[in-house]
């Protein structure tokens, strides 16, 4: 839960106790939460429901919206579907389409892989190794931590560990064990 109040304190969902957080003027964030229910409690179809987000009156039209919902295989009549009926991995998802319609430069995701099935994980990892911007990255799937990251910051009660290196190299790493262990200790 840590690591889900700091992400929600970064992208200013939270406040923190004491400090300030500030992002450099020229990035732009898309969060995915751990908790995305607040996101599809209104009664409307997915195309009224990532409408919600547009930044101009030009992205309003049906058609860039689909574009986006086709992205994440909402095809047809599936993109007139209502949000309260949605699975996991449905909302996951759309929760996708949101992040790629506000163009953003840094994700940040917690628990990306939640409620996807394999092929789905597979299509998040890949896309996110391409991707041209940051990625702020809390997960559980080992392979994803392997191949998309190249830099490992782990806050530990004691302080923070923070690692150029791929997430196996970090599993590995002599000193970092020994920090591993004197911060937990």
């Amino acid at each position: 839960m840590a690591i889900t109040e700091f992400m929600e304190i970064i992208t200013g969902n939270d406040t923190a106790d004491k400090g300030t957080f500030n992002w450099g003027v020229t990035t732009k964030q898309s969060y995915m939460p751990l908790d995305n229910t607040e996101f599809f409690k209104e009664n409307i179809n997915l195309v009224d429901w990532l409408r919600q987000f547009v930044q101009t009156d030009e992205e309003r039209h049906e058609e860039y919206v689909r574009g986006f919902l086709g992205k994440m295989l909402f095809s047809g009549d599936e993109a007139l579907k209502s949000c309260t009926v949605l699975s996991g991995g449905e909302k996951m998802r759309c929760m996708f389409s949101r992040m790629m319609l506000q163009k953003a430069n840094i994700l940040v995701l917690d628990e990306p892989t939640n409620h996807l099935d394999l092929e789905s994980i597979t299509t998040l990892n890949n896309t996110l190794e391409n991707f041209k911007g940051t990625v702020l990255l809390s997960s559980h799937d080992h392979e994803m931590l392997q191949t998309v990251c190249n830099r490992i910051i782990e806050l530990t009660p004691k302080g923070i560990i923070d690692r150029y290196m791929t997430y196996d190299e970090y599993l590995e790493d002599k000193k970092v064990k020994e920090l591993r262990e004197q911060y937990y200790a």
